[in-house]
């Protein structure tokens, strides 16, 4: 597929961006760059290659998710200096 002039304008215009008329035939250039570098690839032969997420083998490393009872609000909040917490006023009345 060859980029042209009109189609780097739709998608600006589908992307809400104005493009001057030095950018457009930048994007031009780069798109098709990226398109051919996507024909050389197309042309590997992958039939023999099975369909990976990642290139690592990973496993998940999060714990269970084991539901238990939290702490007593009251031992929390023991250890708070003050268990009065006021938010100061940020509105004035009119």
């Amino acid at each position: 597929m060859r980029i042209t002039k009109e189609i780097v304008e739709y998608a600006a215009d589908l992307s809400r961006i104005k493009l001057t008329e030095a950018e457009t035939e930048k994007f031009i250039s780069e798109l098709s760059a990226v398109l051919d570098y996507m024909e050389i690839l197309n042309q590997l032969d992958t039939e023999n290659t099975e369909p990976v997420s990642h290139i690592f083998d990973i496993n998940n490393v999060m714990r269970a998710d084991i539901v238990k009872d939290s702490y007593p609000a009251e031992a929390i909040l023991a250890n708070a200096p003050n268990v009065e917490f006021t938010v100061p006023k940020t509105i004035e009345e009119l």
